[in-house]
């Protein structure tokens, strides 16, 4: 079972996509010659067909850029809601933050609150509009944990 500390929260919520923005700019610039060597010599088509060929691929990564953007907003909004959370916990039990592990990413009725400084499990409960909480005692069957700071 995996647990999570408000650090490790804040500071994994922005994901690396340099290699897919280095993908969007070799097929732009692909697309851009080729689009220059059919303009110079208009009987030869395969190069508007090699152009056509890095459009596509252009279109393939920003759409799989622009998916990976919406999900990144979701993943960010469902952090925004556990952070506030973490430190509601932990001064509700007199505790540090960085006491309060949780083993989910995302604001959900039944994940694993663990306070490590109390070497005690609670299952979280929420209301229907994720304002309002009650912890009751849990017990981990799998005691192998594995924290990620």
């Amino acid at each position: 079972m995996n647990f999570y500390t408000i650090n490790y929260i804040q500071n994994h919520q922005n994901t690396d996509r340099t290699a897919l923005y280095i993908l969007i700019i070799i097929a732009a610039s692909a697309m851009i010659i080729f689009a220059i060597l059919y303009l110079r010599d208009r009987f030869n088509t395969r190069y508007r067909d090699l152009g056509i060929i890095a459009l596509l691929f252009l279109l393939l990564f920003t759409g799989t850029q622009y998916e990976k953007y919406v999900q990144n907003n979701e993943q960010k909004s469902k952090a925004a809601q556990i952070v506030p959370f973490i430190k509601s916990v932990a001064d509700d039990e007199n505790v540090k933050e960085s006491d309060v592990m949780v083993s989910s990413l995302s604001l959900q009725d039944g994940m694993i609150v663990r306070i490590d400084s109390k070497n005690e499990d609670y299952q979280l409960n929420l209301n229907e509009n994720n304002n309002s909480y009650t912890l009751n005692r849990a017990h981990v069957i799998d005691h192998h944990v594995y924290v990620q700071k």
